[in-house]
């Protein structure tokens, strides 16, 4: 039987997960999960580059695995775990972080971004974040990485200090792809279309928590244009493109028949169908994730099984990169 390809992924809980993060990760993770061998990290060790409030993080860890279950991602199928559970990730960290460079480190751009917004917290955490990320992907031997534009930045340093350290020691690490799916909807804020939707904006920021009516207030609050047709037109209608491309995303429905449906209707139709389309996909999520989040004992199950299962695979890709660098066995 061919070996299944190994998809790693896994997002910070620094925030609320938001319709964002459903529609452009987490509903693609769970249609990979028969195709694939997936591990799906919490990645709360990536969360500490920027100040946190320790019982927030602990509080959002949980949650997080809780929504990613509530989403559909089966416990049996994927291994999920939260990433300080997995001593290997820092371990490794530290070696790659030696056959990486100063000059490639600086040029990040999310890096130079980060530095804007936290201008008094330029931390060697926040410089070096990519080289964690990259032990995150190398330490499993992944195939493939699922990430936003934004990040494939990171999967292509990845890439660069595997070949790197490959050169000096053959056949350690598999060279990761970037894996950007084809029905992965971006979707914006609602309160500035250009920018990507992102948790530290609530008022363009729809949460897979909230509650009906902070969603159906917030679609009704969005941003679109002074013209009244609903078309999808990125450039010159980028806040009506962005609640098509979500109403499409809730409903299955395709462009073309989400645009006929509100032909001639006007915003004041369009905007709460929206609204209600997004409510009615998210209180399944919402509901489940509540029940989940009162049985601590089945989500600590689920983070100590998963932590088991991915120690056993990165410690293996640890002991070969130890032996090839020149460490003492254990």
């Amino acid at each position: 039987m061919e070996q299944k390809k190994r998809i790693f992924s896994g997002i910070q809980p620094s925030g609320d997960l938001t319709l964002g993060s459903y529609m452009g990760a987490i509903k693609n993770w769970v249609a990979l999960q028969d195709e694939y061998d997936c591990l799906y990290c919490i990645v709360d060790m990536h969360a500490i580059t920027v100040r946190q409030v320790p019982a927030d993080l602990r509080r959002r860890s949980l949650e997080q695995l809780a929504q990613y279950v509530a989403c559909g991602l089966d416990p049996q199928k994927n291994i999920m775990f939260i990433q300080s559970h997995v001593p290997a990730h820092a371990e490794l960290s530290w070696v790659l972080g030696c056959y990486t460079q100063f000059g490639e480190l600086s040029r990040m751009t999310q890096f130079k971004m980060k530095s804007q917004q936290h201008a008094d917290n330029i931390t060697a955490g926040l410089f070096t974040y990519p080289v964690l990320m990259a032990a995150d992907i190398l330490v499993y031997q992944a195939d493939l990485v699922p990430v936003g534009e934004d990040q494939k930045q990171h999967v292509e340093l990845c890439r660069d200090i595997a070949s790197r350290f490959n050169n000096s020691f053959p056949d350690t690490f598999t060279l990761p792809e970037p894996f950007i799916p084809k029905m992965g909807a971006r979707i914006m804020s609602l309160g500035a279309p250009e920018n990507k939707m992102s948790k530290s904006d609530p008022d363009g920021c729809v949460y897979i928590m909230d509650k009906p009516e902070d969603i159906m207030r917030k679609f009704k609050r969005a941003v679109t244009d002074c013209e009244t047709a609903v078309r999808y037109d990125r450039e010159n209608k980028p806040g009506v493109s962005n609640l098509l491309t979500i109403y499409c995303a809730a409903t299955g429905k395709t462009m073309q028949q989400a645009e006929q449906e509100f032909a001639g209707q006007g915003y004041g139709v369009f905007k709460p169908a929206v609204g209600e389309a997004v409510v009615e996909l998210m209180r399944p999520i919402r509901e489940e994730t509540t029940k989940l989040l009162s049985d601590r004992a089945y989500l600590e199950s689920i983070y100590k099984e998963g932590a088991e299962k991915a120690s056993y695979l990165a410690n293996k890709t640890l002991r070969k990169v130890y032996k090839k660098v020149g460490f003492v066995p254990r």
